[in-house]
Formats: structure tokens, C-alpha cells, sequence
């Protein structure tokens, strides 16, 4: 199966949309656990736990486990979620973006190290910092396009040329992804970053890049409307998938908190589904 096959499989068994995006930061650990690597680990498992049957896919944050020399806990966690959720495929958050030999290393990294289903990069280095992703055929990438941070305008809101009818930076992306950059590749092979902060922007990525998988995040913390998201974005060519971290796995800072985080699973996964049926 490729990795857009794996996706959509996992969308129609659970029924959703949502990706629950993996951040461990250790002091915001529940105050019950300790505060180790082995804690991280435990974490994350019961966050899988409780939520493996209500997403659609799991996007562990490299950083958060790199920081704290966790990447056995992440190359366990990514086998946990085969063992107990073996349907939900997994996204590495990694956001590299490097050309030629470095970026073979990388790939090895995210996809035969991690064992991911997709990673997250950056496009801006060009085709070439992308291909050796692609070479791996049965995965997935997804390109950072239009992300929700306010600096994002400093370099994608930018027109390729200071006239109107020019593309901007982030629809010039867009139009690589569903179009040469593929190059052959499996369909839907590139997905595209786009924050949920700007759900008219969605509209615009998925017009020029109607089979792109869209990996959406910014929806909970960091304001995000969920309605607004889905209704830009998903249609019967082209999936969404909705990423919610901290709101999520930050649910509770006591001994309930896999509970509280399948609790707002679910009513984000509800909330996501509702505005499909209404699309």
C-alpha cells in the first residue's frame, strides 16, 4: 500500500480526520510521573492507547525527543503504535530540508530508522533536496506550504514577482506538489502544510493542488477553526488530515490525562466529521 492508501484506509475504519501530533515536552509531564525519558515514552504509549481507534494517523515531533536524547523512546513509540494500531499511519514532523547525500541520510533516517510513514520537509531548497523522499515510493512527504506561524508571511506570502498576477511563494509550492515535482510518483505521494489559521488560503492550495494531501495543523492551541479547516479543504479528490497536539495530550496534568485526551479526541474528531457531512 502507499502511503495516501494507508491514509485513506485509515480515515474510513476510524472514521476521521484527526491527527494527534505526539510533543512531549517534559515538564508538562502529569505531575504523577517522573520526570525521565522512560516517563516520555510511557506518556506518549497511553496517548496511543486511548486515541489509536479515533485517527487517523499519530505525527510524532522530532525535536521534542532529539531534545532530551529520547530517540530510542521515539523508535519504540513508533513500534508501539505498529503493535497496537498497525492501521494509523505515522508522520514524522521533522521539517529537514537538505540536498544531494545529506538528504539520502535523512530519508534513511525518518523512513528506515523511525520506520514513518511520511515526513514533513522543507521544498524551499528545491526538487532536489525532495527527490531522494520520493525514491521510497510507498511513502509519503509533506511540504511545508503555508504554516500557521505569523512569520510565515515574511517568505510565503511573498508574490515570486511584486505584480499581481503573479503566484505567490506558497501557490508556487502548491502548484510543485500536485504537478512536476511528482514526476511519475504515485498520486498524492506530496501533501502540503497548510495552517488552519487561514482557512481561505486552504481554499486556495487545494484549488492548485487538487489531490494533494493536506496536513493541517493549528487547530486547539493555537486557534484554529476546525469547521473553517475542513470545509476549505477537504473534498472527495483531496484528503485532510487535522493535526491537534497540545490540546490533546495536554487535556489533563493528572493521573486522568489518557482519559482527558480520548475525551477531546473524540469531540475533535466529531466536531471534524460534522463539518464534512455539511461541506
Amino acid at each position: 500500500m502507499t502511503f495516501l492508501d494507508l491514509l485513506k484506509a485509515a480515515q474510513v475504519q476510524n472514521e476521521s480526520m484527526l491527527c494527534v501530533g505526539l510533543d512531549p515536552d517534559m515538564a508538562k509531564l502529569p505531575a504523577h510521573l517522573p520526570k525521565n525519558r522512560q516517563a516520555v515514552f510511557d506518556f506518549c504509549a497511553s496517548i496511543v492507547d486511548f486515541t489509536a481507534d479515533l485517527v487517523c494517523s499519530f505525527k510524532p515531533q522530532i525535536a521534542y525527543f532529539a531534545a532530551m536524547g529520547a530517540e530510542a523512546e521515539l523508535e519504540r513509540l513508533v513500534r508501539h503504535i505498529r503493535d497496537v494500531a498497525p492501521q494509523v499511519p505515522v508522520i514524522l514532523d521533522a521539517k529537514r530540508g537538505d540536498i544531494g547525500s545529506t538528504a539520502e541520510q535523512y530519508a534513511v533516517e525518518a523512513f528506515e530508522r523511525y520506520g514513518a510513514d511520511a515526513v514533513t520537509l522543507s521544498p524551499f531548497m528545491g526538487r532536489d533536496s525532495v527527490t531522494p523522499y520520493l525514491k521510497y515510493k510507498d511513502k509519503g512527504v509533506f511540504l511545508l506550504c503555508r504554516t500557521s506561524n505569523p512569520g510565515g508571511d515574511d517568505l510565503q506570502n511573498q508574490r515570486l514577482l511584486d505584480e499581481p498576477q503573479h503566484p505567490r511563494l506558497f501557490e508556487h509550492v502548491a502548484q510543485l506538489a500536485d504537478g512536476p515535482w511528482l514526476d511519475g510518483g504515485p498520486v498524492g505521494q506530496i501533501g502540503l502544510v497548510v495552517g488552519a489559521t487561514y482557512p481561505e488560503e486552504i481554499r486556495r492550495v487545494r484549488a492548485l493542488a487538487p489531490t494533494a494531501p493536506l496536513l493541517i495543523p493549528g487547530v486547539g492551541a493555537q486557534g484554529g477553526d476546525a469547521v473553517a479547516t475542513i470545509q476549505a479543504g477537504a473534498t472527495d479528490d483531496g484528503l485532510v488530515v487535522v493535526n491537534s497536539s497540545r490540546a490533546v495530550i495536554y487535556a489533563s496534568n493528572g493521573e486522568d490525562f489518557a482519559k482527558a485526551a480520548k475525551r477531546v479526541a473524540l469531540e475533535t474528531r466529531d466536531v471534524l466529521n460534522a463539518a464534512r457531512v455539511t461541506n
